[in-house]
């Protein structure tokens, strides 16, 4: 298990609301507790005992950083586009457009949505999780590009539901 591992289960807990998680794997431990003051990550290594304390001040300082850049990124498309409906990633994974490369894209711009429809996969963990519109309208715009990395709670089509 590398960094961006660590770093991505350390914020997929976060945004969670679990207030404990315990990872055992062969030659890893890892238990995350998040708290009302801060996040405690401990991460041991069975073979090093260097590597664990270099995982956790790299990961500890990383894991509140993308907090403030999601907020600020937010703000502006909100007062921009405050009459589009945005639906946003329920989890982390890779966005994929079509449900495979030789099928046809699911939505595209201008097209007229229900709910119910599907507009996009995202995989996590090799496991490819359909996404399904919540609301009606016309998609405006597609605010991630095909095969790309999205976050949880990242914006991901403007809808107009007039």
């Amino acid at each position: 298990m590398d960094l961006k591992e660590i770093q991505n289960l350390i914020k997929f807990v976060a945004k969670s609301g679990a207030s404990e998680v315990k990872l055992e794997m062969d030659d890893i431990k890892i238990t995350i507790r998040t708290g009302s003051d801060s996040d405690t990550t401990i991460v041991q290594q069975v073979p090093a005992a260097q590597i664990p304390q270099q995982v956790i001040t790299a990961a500890a300082p990383l894991a509140e950083a993308p907090a403030a850049p999601a907020a600020s990124e937010a703000a502006p498309t909100a007062s921009e586009d405050s009459k589009y409906i945005t639906i946003k990633s329920p989890i982390i994974g890779t966005f994929y457009r079509k449900p495979s490369p030789d099928k046809p894209l699911f939505v595209e711009v201008g097209q007229t949505i229900a709910e119910g429809d599907v507009l996009c996969i995202i995989e996590a963990m090799k496991l490819f999780n359909e996404i399904e519109s919540e609301v009606s309208g016309k998609i405006v715009k597609i605010l991630v590009d095909d095969s790309s990395p999205v976050e949880f709670d990242q914006p991901l089509f403007l809808v107009d539901p007039s």
